[in-house]
């Protein structure tokens, strides 16, 4: 069981927990029980509104929270900066640009692109051992899935460790059984805790709580590789997203951040103090978690006031309405 304020294995958790108080000399805040609540406004009325439940953990437990941060979730692409903890230490070698597209969900842009080929030919690896499938609304070929330097990466563990690439996104793959004893141990838990499914690019995803995947992401720097991994997506925020990620944005914004989302409105992050932090929106949408984060920030110091607001536009790309937390 996870040794800290709120045992995130614990059936019994309750929003109220997270009003205990924290050990003495660590740092707190106002703990809000209700979820971000973001709106979407047209000609001043309200069409549309969004619940985000947001959680921030530390060293010894909850910082912060805004709903349930007991609320269980898959990982997603979120999990891709510990997914890519067995390519750092079986590749130390690998350039930064090839970790960091390993912890990617990328537009297929040249650039990153570029670094796919780069980690394939690295493995080595070709396009045709890739087994994320193509991607709907993409060009034809696997290596512009948004996951294909995930599954590269993937690739180049299998080939270090002799293990037979065929099938290495199943779970009775031994990669995929020791990502679940991965992402388990960075959460503090053991994997019979952590429930399975087939993620979108068919490799296995994983469930846990909001605060668990804080925490996760709160260790992450502790963990062997961790700080290789999560330095270069610092070092190349491009790759880990696009000009349009979230994720991206949030590394150009804050200093010494490292942040990843994920699918069904799912963003996690870490600052550079070791605090972890977990959003997801209820609805699965993306469009409420800048807005979400821009109100949830500032119970831990933070001001990022460029994602308050989140312009609508209509086919002719005139601003007719606003996504904003309320």
């Amino acid at each position: 069981m996870p040794n800290w304020l709120i045992d995130c294995a614990d059936q019994s958790f309750t929003k109220s927990a997270c009003r205990q108080a924290p050990p003495r000399g660590q740092r707190t805040r106002v703990l809000p029980i209700e979820p971000v609540s973001v709106s979407v406004r047209r000609g001043g009325i309200v069409e549309a509104r969004h619940r985000v439940h947001a959680v921030a953990v530390g060293d010894r437990g909850i910082l912060a929270a805004a709903g349930d941060a007991r609320l269980v979730t898959f990982f997603r692409s979120a999990a891709k900066p510990l997914q890519a903890l067995p390519l750092v230490r079986a590749r130390p070698e690998l350039d930064d640009r090839l970790i960091a597209i390993a912890c990617a969900s990328h537009h297929a842009n040249p650039d990153q692109l570029a670094a796919v080929d780069g980690l394939l030919a690295a493995a080595p690896a070709t396009e045709d051992d890739l087994e994320c499938g193509a991607q709907e609304g993409r060009p034809p070929g696997k290596r512009f899935h948004n996951c294909s330097g995930k599954h590269a990466g993937m690739l180049a563990v299998c080939r270090a460790r002799g293990w037979q690439t065929a099938g290495y996104r199943l779970p009775d793959h031994p990669l995929q059984r020791e990502l679940h004893a991965e992402i388990a141990a960075a959460a503090e838990l053991r994997a019979d805790e952590v429930s399975t499914a087939t993620d979108g690019c068919g490799v296995v995803t994983f469930a846990l709580t909001l605060a668990c995947m804080a925490r996760a992401f709160a260790r992450l720097e502790e963990l062997d590789g961790g700080g290789r991994a999560a330095g270069a997506m610092r070092a190349y925020p491009e790759l880990v997203g696009g000009d349009l990620s979230l994720d991206t944005r949030l590394m150009r914004a804050l200093p010494g951040w490292m942040a990843k989302g994920g699918a069904e409105g799912l963003l996690c992050a870490r600052a550079p103090d070791g605090t972890g932090v977990a959003l997801k929106a209820e609805d699965g949408a993306q469009r409420p978690l800048g807005p979400a984060l821009a109100a949830f920030l500032p119970l831990l110091g933070h001001e990022v006031d460029e994602f308050a607001t989140v312009p609508v536009a209509n086919s002719r790309d005139e601003i007719v309405g606003e996504v904003v937390a309320e």
